[in-house]
């Protein structure tokens, strides 16, 4: 028998003060069996950073050919494509064909790692790349529960969140931007 995914439900307060947006979101988030809390977190993290009018989460690792978080125009055109995690080239570059806007964000102990290695490829494609702090996200998970109320003010790369288990801040690198 298969394993079903985890809910999740986020009330989230966003005040991004960067992009002057600020909004209240109510996600319901299926973790995959397969998905660790950190990147759920990072998902979650990355829709608030990238917060608009029509941003939608994915199917996520249920669906290879789908990113983690898009934004589709009403004739079905992808306008934001949004990666978690660390893909290969590949992926990344198919991504830039489909989408107008791609970004990727690295999370995990391999980050580095992975930019070192890949890095080069990256910089012929038109594509952003962040990489948030592994240890923060790593306290973010502290504070999950399986329905909660959170507060995310961003300013400055970094992300501020709050809420009834405690209080963290998630800072992220650029490392590339198209």
């Amino acid at each position: 028998m298969a394993l079903k995914p985890t809910i999740y439900k986020f009330r989230i307060s966003l005040s991004n003060m960067d992009r002057h947006h600020y909004d209240n979101l109510n996600l319901i988030v299926a973790k995959h069996p397969s998905e660790t809390e950190q990147r759920m977190m990072a998902r979650i993290l990355a829709f608030c950073i990238e917060a608009q009018e029509g941003l939608a989460l994915t199917k996520g690792l249920s669906e290879i050919d789908e990113p983690d978080i898009w934004l589709k125009q009403p004739n079905d055109e992808i306008e934001h494509w949004i990666e978690i995690g660390e893909p290969d080239v590949e992926p990344v570059k198919k991504a830039t064909r489909l989408a107008s806007n791609v970004k990727v964000y690295s999370f995990n102990t391999k980050s580095e790692v992975w930019w070192q290695q890949s890095e080069s490829k990256f910089k012929q494609l038109n594509a952003h790349f962040y990489r948030f702090n592994w240890q923060h996200i790593c306290i973010l998970t502290e504070l999950i529960e399986r329905t909660m109320d959170m507060s995310v003010t961003i300013s400055d790369q970094s992300a501020y969140i709050a809420t009834s288990l405690g209080e963290c801040e998630i800072p992220w690198d650029e490392l590339q931007s198209a």
